[in-house]
């Protein structure tokens, strides 16, 4: 099998009259791996898209399938890493518009997004290379408002020649040429996969973390950056800071839960904190691990 190969659908996807008001020159990237019970909703949150592009990892399940019945763009190359797999779909993809709006199959864009996306992009200044949106977390049938820490910035909209994308952990981060300005919307995050799927996808996640954060670990720190102007700047600097905390899920725990009000989501918070907070624990005991192996 190859690592590469495009499978087309024969048109757009399908837009109802009354949303062609809403048509931005915009494409949209989503990339699956197994997304068959996530992407018919991603998709029909899409009608107003004239270009939608699907990059899947070699799915084997109805992916490619549903693709086909909405007749969206459909390209498989194997997975090296979420940044690898941005850049290969924007060199390899051929996308209608310069500006690309990212997604993962679990999330979708409410119509407030797509308005928001519209006229945004009508006036979009010169200097502006990509704009991040907040992403509403939800679980359990509801959003998790207070447990998810939002909001939560994602770089999402993007200008196909003025942003790469460089691997980062399990996810990835962006270098943009130009200025990351803010959208009034927000992106929904729902995954329909359930509780399993999630803690099986952070056992993956946390050891590639752990292998970033051992590495980074040996670089200079900037404490500046903890307080940026610039959200992304400082989260980013915050998390590398509680890299170094002994302790760090209860940490974890209480900052979420007390600090910034977990508790008022209810049991769903509760459990959600709780997940979270043992995450940043197989997190410590990979790194623990990975430096007990390098002793040895």
């Amino acid at each position: 099998m190859n690592d590469s190969r495009p499978v087309n659908g024969p048109s757009p996807l399908a837009r109802p009259p009354e949303k062609a008001a809403l048509r931005a020159p915009v494409t949209t990237m989503i990339f699956t791996l197994n997304e068959e019970p996530n992407l018919a909703r991603c998709l029909d949150s899409l009608r107003w898209c004239d270009d939608v592009i699907v990059v899947d990892s070699f799915s084997t399940d109805r992916t490619e399938a549903i693709c086909r019945e909405r007749h969206v763009r459909f390209f498989q190359n194997a997975f090296g890493g979420f940044g690898t797999q941005r850049n290969w779909a924007l060199d390899n993809t051929s996308p209608k518009h310069n500006w690309i709006l990212i997604l993962d199959a679990d999330e979708r864009v409410p119509p407030e997004l797509a308005s928001a996306i519209s006229e945004t992009l009508a006036s979009a200044p010169a200097e502006v290379a990509a704009y991040r949106i907040a992403r509403r977390f939800h679980l359990w049938g509801r959003w998790l408002r207070y447990s998810s820490l939002y909001p939560t910035w994602v770089v999402r909209l993007i200008h196909r020649h003025r942003v790469r994308y460089v691997d980062r952990g399990h996810g990835e981060t962006q270098d943009v040429q130009g200025t990351i300005a803010v959208l009034g919307a927000d992106l929904i995050d729902e995954n329909a996969k359930g509780i399993v799927d999630w803690f099986e996808r952070q056992v993956r996640y946390a050891r590639k973390d752990a292998a970033y954060e051992v590495a980074r670990e040996a670089l200079p720190f900037d404490y500046a950056e903890i307080v940026s102007r610039d959200p992304l700047v400082r989260h980013a600097a915050l998390k590398r800071a509680f890299y170094r905390a002994p302790g760090r899920a209860p940490l974890y725990f209480l900052y979420s839960y007390f600090l910034r009000g977990g508790f008022r989501d209810g049991m769903d918070g509760l459990a959600f904190c709780t997940m979270r907070a043992l995450y940043q624990q197989m997190v410590a005991v990979n790194k623990y691990d990975m430096r007990k192996n390098e002793r040895a």
